[in-house]
């Protein structure tokens, strides 16, 4: 079945359906992973975008049911230049399209993703649409009336409806209800979910942490109730200018508890702290940004998935950069100089992606040590 392409400047693709058919509109962005799509397909923080994989050949490892980020596929739409009809793996289940049309997502193949991605990285990630029913003009036209994705709050579409727990010994969500434990948690952090990856919460679970999930609309309060030993702010989708009811939330947390932010975890601390963001042209998206820790002076290759940046010059009352992009020199860590807070761009959970700042969560652990002399 034939399908379009259109970005908002009208730039057209012609190629094959992938996945469901009908329309879809969001913001295109391309990502630079040779693997990982599924994680990529289920990461909260791709929530209102179509999605473009530079690499190639997609889909050649299948589907499967471990793979998961979050408990639904986020993303508008998915590009990608052939779409491989016969996986191999021995944990593979499905298709990449069966998954994508089992799921609803709409996609194209076939079509020069060299060609887009430039077009991306030359004038910018833009809004754009894919269709299997539309014509490229009348894709246009309902890009032109369709909301930007910068004004959107991506954070509520994604978050939790009501807390849950990850426990130490579980792999999947557990109900606020079901209290019984078999493992004592070493500590107990509350999370505030604008776009939680699964792989975060593993992640704390394997330093022996329990993790109640709040909704980003959660007050101080409440995440304070059950008195948690820390608290972990999640990545997410969007614009971070648009969440000042998060930002309020926040700064009601600074110098409660010992704070670790990721990704948009970073940009709201950066806020809460005085500070703004900008909008990346065409974003970090992808397994292979170099990193400068400023502290060590070692450089880390990282996974990162976001389109804002902070910017440094308005932080105040003891926050500064940690951390710095040796591709663009973006802002990529804060660290407060006498609070025990700090914070990165990029996803030490790194699904997808390399492990190299997987040390982070212990860093985490070791500052919750020095607050409670453990």
């Amino acid at each position: 079945m034939r399908a379009f392409l259109v970005l908002e400047d009208g730039t057209t693709f012609e190629g094959k359906s992938l996945g469901a058919s009908g329309c879809t509109i969001g913001e295109v962005v391309f990502n630079t992973g040779m693997t990982g799509y599924q994680e990529i397909l289920t990461d909260p923080s791709y929530a209102g975008q179509i999605v473009t994989l530079t690499y190639p050949l997609i889909g050649n490892y299948g589907i499967n049911p471990e793979d998961f980020e979050s408990g639904q596929v986020q993303v508008e739409g998915f590009v990608v230049r052939e779409a491989a009809d016969s996986p191999s793996n021995w944990r593979s289940d499905r298709t990449l399209d069966a998954f994508l049309k089992e799921r609803g997502i709409v996609g194209i193949q076939g079509i020069d993703t060299r060609a887009l991605t430039r077009a991306l990285r030359v004038r910018g990630v833009m809004m754009g649409a894919v269709s299997t029913e539309d014509t490229p003009e009348s894709l246009l036209l309902r890009i032109k009336n369709a909301p930007n994705y910068a004004a959107a709050d991506l954070a509520k579409k994604v978050t939790t409806p009501q807390p849950y727990r990850w426990r130490v010994e579980d792999t999947h969500p557990t109900p606020m209800e079901e209290t019984a434990r078999n493992v004592e948690p070493r500590y107990r952090i509350a999370l505030l979910d604008f776009g939680v990856k699964y792989n975060i919460l593993r992640s704390l679970a394997g330093y022996g942490c329990e993790t109640t999930v709040y909704p980003c609309t959660a007050t101080p309060e409440e995440v304070l109730r059950e008195n948690p030993d820390g608290i972990f702010l999640s990545p997410g989708p969007g614009d971070p200018e648009q969440y000042d009811y998060i930002v309020r939330t926040v700064r009601g947390l600074i110098g409660k508890k010992p704070i670790m932010g990721v990704c948009m975890g970073n940009q709201i601390l950066g806020y809460a702290f005085g500070s703004k963001t900008f909008k990346l042209k065409f974003g970090h998206r992808g397994s292979n940004h170099p990193v400068k820790d400023l502290n060590t002076g070692r450089v880390y290759i990282t996974s990162q998935n976001h389109g804002y940046a902070v910017d440094p010059d308005g932080l105040k009352d003891g926050m500064e950069v940690a951390h710095l992009n040796l591709n663009d020199g973006t802002v990529e860590g804060l660290k407060h100089k006498e609070l025990p807070i700090f914070s990165i761009q990029y996803h030490p959970e790194a699904s997808p992606g390399p492990t190299d700042s997987a040390y982070f969560f212990q860093q985490y652990i070791e500052m919750l040590d020095r607050v409670y002399v453990k």
